[in-house]
């Protein structure tokens, strides 16, 4: 069964303790835990002290989020980052971290980049493994290495197919790398570890930004068509409700994550639909 979840760069204003308040009173089952917040959270605040937060709202914390892939630059405190974040993890109940790629830098060869990327992904996943969680690559809208699932799995290939590592698919990077339906039949559901769902304003395609996410349903991706293809064949995690809009922002977080629980309630309601006439 499909299970609603609301990421933390949806009210991206709103504190760590905020975000639980409000995703526990629109409904929500599970968190995507942002990053910052959480590091600000601990400067003053232990990790024992976030489980129970977590528990006393009743909220899965579905992971920690985003981390970097970061190969081509600084990657020293990118690594400290990850491992912060890894070793967080068991002791909140999270077992999934998501990271985004690097791009590649000009000097290099696709091959070359690809190369360097994947020994980093492989190093990452052996240090996630070590706490017993799981990594999910992000590929991100018409990115020069990694723009849809058939790039995250060969990545995850030539970085030796760790048993912990997979994917996540974005509604809104997947439409901007305009992935086919074949590509995403192609995503071997044991590796598909969640779902960001957004939509997003009409434009050109190669202009559109993460300001024009919007609500689910309330734009122009075939939500339903997308990743009714998914469900239907057996996804049945969680969907996470990721949108980076700063008008949104600017709204009361309360309000953004009971808008959020509302248009994710009637997508799901869709895919239900999707999945039974299939």
């Amino acid at each position: 069964m499909l299970k609603s979840c609301l990421n933390g760069a949806t009210t991206m204003t709103s504190s760590l303790e905020q975000d639980l308040e409000y995703a526990a009173q629109a409904g929500f089952s599970g968190v995507e835990l942002w990053w910052d917040k959480v590091q600000a959270y601990l400067e003053t605040h232990s990790p024992s002290d976030l489980k129970a937060a977590l528990d006393g709202h009743g909220l899965e914390p579905v992971s920690i989020c985003p981390l970097l892939i970061w190969p081509f630059r600084d990657s020293e405190p990118a690594r400290a980052s990850f491992e912060s974040a890894v070793s967080l993890a068991p002791q909140i109940g999270c077992d999934l971290v998501i990271a985004c790629p690097d791009f590649r830098p000009a000097r290099l060869t696709i091959d070359e980049a690809l190369a360097a990327h994947a020994r980093e992904l492989k190093d990452l996943a052996a240090l996630a493994d070590r706490h017993g969680v799981r990594l999910a690559v992000e590929p991100i809208g018409r990115h020069t290495l990694c723009a849809g699932s058939d790039d995250a799995l060969d990545l995850i290939r030539r970085a030796g197919n760790p048993g912990n590592v997979g994917l996540l698919v974005d509604s809104f990077h997947y439409f901007r790398s305009q992935i086919s339906d074949a590509e995403l039949d192609r995503i071997p559901l044991d590796k598909l570890f969640i779902i960001h769902v957004n939509d997003t304003e009409d434009g050109a395609i190669d202009e559109l930004t993460d300001a024009n996410r919007v609500y689910p349903l309330e734009g122009v991706i075939p939500l339903d068509g997308m990743l009714g293809r998914l469900v239907a064949r057996g996804y049945d995690g969680f969907l996470s409700v990721e949108i980076f809009r700063p008008e949104y922002w600017e709204q009361p977080g309360a309000d953004v994550a009971r808008q959020s629980a509302r248009s994710l309630s009637n997508l799901m309601d869709l895919l239900s639909r999707h999945a039974t006439a299939s």
